[in-house]
């Protein structure tokens, strides 16, 4: 790959683009980008985030060149890398009557107060379209920019939230309620069309992020 890539070495490289969900783009790609970007400085890249129904339309049309994505159907005809392991769960006031409860069906807390990242954020559509699916509709009581504004919200007290257990901080004044659904697990896969097609810039980043692989930890 440093071979392939030596030609370019004088110049910025075409850039990359990546379409990503919000799970991965908060929690996992700006320490693994970092990394990429220190090796190959003279990369751009073009990041954007989508829910995951889109990445994969976008990938399989050619549109952009990697996708990550959370593993479900509709990859077929992809090629597939796994990246991360996470899950989404439910995180409540340290009072709340919920705070005692290891697991909880979604459809038991619809009529929650909710905190929630921004509409058109993809976790926030996957929300929405979970509690429609359900019958149902969320109580959104206040909307945030980031994971770590929907934890210090509910510490707060504001509302209850659904979060990637890699985002929540040990010690934050609120507690952590796992999620039965059979959607909450999060195993984030890398998608493209084809190894073989992606250019130099491309496939080193691809290489890169394939080998990010590891286990659900919960956030520093």
């Amino acid at each position: 790959m440093h071979a392939d890539l030596a030609p370019y070495a004088s110049r910025v490289l075409s850039q990359v683009t990546v379409f990503a969900n919000t799970n991965a783009i908060n929690c996992f790609l700006p320490e693994d980008l970092g990394d990429f970007l220190r090796d190959h400085p003279r990369i751009r890249l073009c990041l954007e985030e989508q829910p995951s129904p889109a990445i994969i339309q976008a990938v399989a049309a050619g549109q952009v060149e990697i996708g990550v994505v959370a593993a479900g159907p509709g990859l077929a005809g992809l090629q597939t890398q796994p990246y991360r392991r996470d899950r989404l769960v439910l995180i409540v006031p340290a009072g709340h009557p919920l705070a005692g409860r290891e697991t909880v069906a979604f459809a038991e807390v619809l009529a929650e107060p909710f905190v929630c990242l921004h509409a058109g954020s993809a976790i926030h559509t996957f929300m929405m379209n979970a509690a429609a699916r359900l019958g149902g509709q969320l109580d959104v009581r206040i909307q945030v920019r980031s994971f770590n504004a929907v934890c210090r919200m509910v510490t707060a007290d504001v509302g209850i939230g659904m979060v990637p257990l890699s985002s929540v901080s040990p010690g934050r004044g609120l507690a952590i309620v796992h999620i039965t659904d059979d959607w909450a697990p999060r195993d984030l896969q890398l998608c493209i069309r084809s190894r073989a097609a992606l250019g130099p810039a491309a496939a080193a980043l691809f290489d890169h992020l394939a080998g990010k692989g590891g286990a659900i930890t919960a956030g520093a």
